[in-house]
């Protein structure tokens, strides 16, 4: 049996369009990110994955690569230690510096840290926030 000329152009463009669609899905961006809530509500569960809704709360540096800053006056010395540029020496004196004052209240009194100075305070400005 011959399939008619206008009915084999017709399954050549369905079968064109068809593979190109499939292409397009298997090709397209899958950067963006597969968690749909506001990183706030971003957990980790029981297997260390990133979920949204209840489990375990973030380090403050898995906070700092969803846009979210830590709490200067929540973080510990060890997690602020680990954002870029801190390290264990600054983290412990700003967390001294903390409990001294009780809580920060102002970015003015993190300046007032040894090894704060105004470069190192513009980098903390945009990974922590003071709550």
């Amino acid at each position: 049996m011959s399939v008619p000329p206008r009915l084999r152009g017709l399954l050549l463009v369905c079968g064109t369009a068809l593979a190109l669609g499939l292409g397009w899905l298997a090709l397209r961006d899958r950067s963006a990110p597969g968690l749909d809530c506001p990183p706030e509500q971003v957990h980790l569960d029981e297997n260390g994955v990133a979920r949204c809704g209840p489990g375990r709360p973030l380090t403050a540096a898995q906070g700092l690569t969803l846009g979210r800053k830590a709490d200067l006056n929540q973080v510990s010395a060890e997690e602020l230690a680990r954002l870029p540029g801190i390290g264990d020496t600054l983290a412990e004196a700003i967390v001294k510096r903390r409990t001294e004052l009780g809580k920060f209240h102002s970015f003015e009194q993190v300046d007032e840290v040894p090894g704060v100075g105004p470069a190192k305070l513009d980098a903390l400005k945009q990974m922590v926030e003071i709550r």
